[in-house]
């Protein structure tokens, strides 16, 4: 395949990594957050943190301590977003300390982040309030550094994960939303949702259902919170929830006529997003 050749379409990019959900979920409703991983022996077996988004829109960070940082909150290059990491991934590991870079061009045929990484250890993200992570953790930040910090800071959607389950994010925007993404098949997940749905039990806690989108094969479930829900509230609800979820699964009978209904519905709202 030729360098600017476009790779086959991946549906779901990561499939099988641990920690496919949180990936997914740091490309599209996380504003700043870290997931450590390791590269194969093959590849060095060395330290990878990726990140939601790096300064000036860059790919890569070959951080002054080592480390290489890439950004998931970047442009799809081509129709395999874990082929385009790894190839930008690649370039970094090779650069020197200090080195940020840019992606530039479709990558040809090559590894994938499954060829890339050590799978024996899950990504878990880790949410930040600033940006903080992108600078090695023995710099002395100066009144210049803080303020720029600061600054960037300001931007940031305040976010925090739920602890009791995997990959679920609670936010504030306008109001309170929460944001689950979920590693089912889509059309099982679909109709296990409109299950719950059908008998009013989609809710979590006093949180209202409102619809879900897709991203990187991947659908995320959203529901609007009660003002002034607070993240903490929501252990016990997403546990709850979770526990209906799974009855839900596990029924493989038709879906009735309510059902159907509801589940028509949930399709008509949804969104993909890359």
């Amino acid at each position: 395949m030729a360098k600017n050749s476009t790779p086959d379409f991946v549906l779901r990019p990561f499939e099988g990594i641990p920690g496919e959900t949180d990936l997914v979920a740091m490309r599209e409703v996380v504003p700043a957050a870290t997931a450590k991983a390791r590269t194969t022996a093959e590849h060095g077996s060395r330290d990878v943190l990726f990140v939601t988004v790096l300064p000036e829109g860059w790919s890569a960070l070959h951080r002054t301590d080592g480390v290489v940082l890439v950004a998931l909150q970047t442009l799809a290059g081509s129709g395999d977003a874990s082929r385009d990491l790894a190839d930008v991934l690649l370039e970094a590991l090779d650069t020197d300390p200090g080195t940020s870079v840019q992606a530039n061009g479709l990558p040809g045929a090559g590894p994938r982040l499954q060829d890339v990484l050590d799978l024996s250890e899950p990504l878990v993200a880790q949410v930040h309030d600033d940006f903080g992570f992108w600078l090695d953790p023995s710099t002395e930040v100066d009144a210049e550094m803080s303020a720029a910090l600061e600054e960037s800071a300001e931007t940031i959607i305040p976010t925090a994960k739920v602890a009791s389950v995997e990959s679920a994010y609670w936010c504030r925007m306008s109001r309170e939303f929460l944001r689950w993404a979920l590693p089912y098949d889509e059309d099982v997940l679909i109709d296990a949702v409109a299950r719950l749905h059908a008998r009013r039990e989609s809710g979590l806690g006093d949180g209202r259902f409102v619809g879900a989108f897709r991203s990187s094969g991947i659908l995320v479930p959203v529901w609007e919170l009660a003002r002034g829900t607070e993240a903490d509230e929501l252990e016990e609800p997403a546990l709850a929830f979770r526990a209906r979820l799974d009855e839900a699964l596990a029924v493989d009978a038709p879906l009735d006529a309510n059902e159907r209904r509801a589940r028509a519905g949930i399709v008509a709202r949804q969104v993909t997003l890359r």
